[in-house]
């Protein structure tokens, strides 16, 4: 079944659930922010490749100098500039180290940012199927309070006639009122489903199309939805990325027990050093080797932490996969048992409609009481909601199936929507020297 059936159809020109995505993907305030932190995170790239860089600094300096004694005092002014460059040749592998540590975090974030993808689609059609959930729900209220008060004014005239009692009028009007409160209750979860819609979407949700067509993105068993899942779950893979920075971390920090290795270059001019000079120049360049001998345990300790955090992400690499192991299988009972659900609510409400006819033919005829058709009429309702809820569950479902093995993206959708790219920031901060402003202008 690839749409719901029922009271839940909408006009042909409704906007479709795919449109919805679309609009959740590309307006969604959370994943916009994922995205940003996903451009921070790239910046960890360009820093850690600073130490390949050299450092360049000028100083000047100017004031006025007394010399002499009480008697004969000098003043003349003075004035220097200098410009110092720095230059590191070796550090002990640290920047090699850093900056694989870094592009691995930079992995890993790109797939938290396709795991926040995917959520924000999850909560899109979700919201989506709700809204249209809760509009049927209340046509069925709408539907069954009009029966009952047309059930409300036959008691009342076969009273009138003497054919009826005053009970049930009153067991009439009972029923009414509490469909009443039923369809206030409805108009209110309605409400709800719409404003979350309008949080995740962005639009108000108007006419929307109960076809989903979610069936030919679901694995056709639960085998191939765990093979699914091991290859494309970007949870897995941000975990896995997380044991590589981990390991260069180790590295990188290891490297501060090795020598130091940098290139020093100096020129600077002084005006009236002295009162017989007039200026001096100098210019001196010198190579610095600096080798740790001790360092009070602090590195030792950090590289010792740095392995317990190695061993931590490699157990959680383990925690995720079996997550995410026990997500698909979950997920995948949730769809078959949603699937099943809606074939026993179809024949429940098939054979409910049938009994609510038979029970008033019999009333018509003396064999049934207002009751009997009052208690059909509210059973019919019961499993009319259930088939709703039912279809409602198996959309979703598989939704939270498809997200589970990872291929609730906008690629695998064929959304048609502009796509992010985030290798294009990437690639344009990754070797910037210098400059102030994101490669968008700020």
């Amino acid at each position: 079944m690839q749409a719901l059936t029922g009271p839940l159809v909408s006009s042909a020109n409704a906007e479709t659930i795919r449109e919805s995505l679309g609009l959740a993907y590309s307006n969604n305030p959370t994943l916009n922010a994922a995205r940003a932190a996903l451009r921070g995170v790239d910046e960890n790239v360009p820093q850690a490749l600073s130490g390949w860089r050299p450092t360049v600094t000028a100083a000047g300096s100017a004031g006025r100098l007394a010399t002499g004694t009480d008697s004969n005092i000098d003043y003349r002014n003075n004035a220097s500039i200098s410009l110092t460059i720095s230059q590191t040749l070796f550090r002990g592998f640290r920047t090699v180290n850093s900056t694989r540590q870094a592009e691995a975090v930079v992995r890993a974030q790109r797939e938290s940012l396709m795991s926040t993808e995917q959520d924000t689609l999850l909560d899109a059609a979700t919201a989506y199927v709700d809204v249209i959930r809760d509009t049927a729900l209340v046509s069925l209220q709408r539907s069954d309070l009009a029966f009952l008060q047309e059930q409300v004014r036959a008691a009342r005239d076969r009273f009138d006639v003497g054919e009826g009692t005053r009970t049930d009028v009153s067991q009439a009007e009972a029923r009414a009122a509490e469909a009443r409160a039923s369809l206030n209750t409805s108009l209110a979860n309605l409400n709800t489903s719409r404003a979350i819609y309008r949080q995740v979407i962005g639009i108000e949700a108007n006419s929307l199309s109960a076809d989903t067509g979610i069936s030919r993105y679901v694995p056709k068993s639960i085998e191939h939805a765990l093979q699914e899942s091991e290859a494309h779950q970007p949870l897995v893979r941000q975990a896995a990325h997380l044991v590589d920075a981990a390991l260069f971390n180790i590295k990188a920090i290891e490297g501060e027990l090795l020598p130091t290795v940098t290139l020093d270059g100096s020129l600077s001019r002084s005006w009236k050093p002295s009162a017989t000079t007039d200026y001096s120049d100098n210019a001196q360049i010198f190579g610095n080797v600096s080798i740790p001998l001790y360092q009070s345990g602090q590195v030792s300790s950090r590289v010792r932490q740095a392995k317990e955090e190695l061993g931590q992400t490699r157990l959680q690499l383990d925690v995720t996969r079996d997550q995410v192991r026990a997500n698909v299988i979950s997920a995948w009972g949730n769809y078959q048992a949603a699937e099943a659900s809606i074939v026993a609510a179809q024949a429940a409400v098939e054979a409910q409609q049938l009994a609510l006819e038979g029970v008033i033919e019999e009333q018509r005829v003396g064999q049934r009481t207002t009751l009997d058709v009052l208690d059909a009429q509210r059973e019919l309702v019961t499993q009319q909601s259930n088939l709703v809820t039912a279809q409602r569950n198996r959309i979703v479902g598989g939704y939270q199936l498809v997200a589970a093995i990872g291929r609730l993206d906008a690629d695998s959708l064929g959304l048609n929507v502009a796509r992010y790219n985030p290798k294009q920031h990437y690639q344009a901060v990754r070797d910037k020297w210098i400059g102030l402003r994101t490669p968008d202008g700020r």
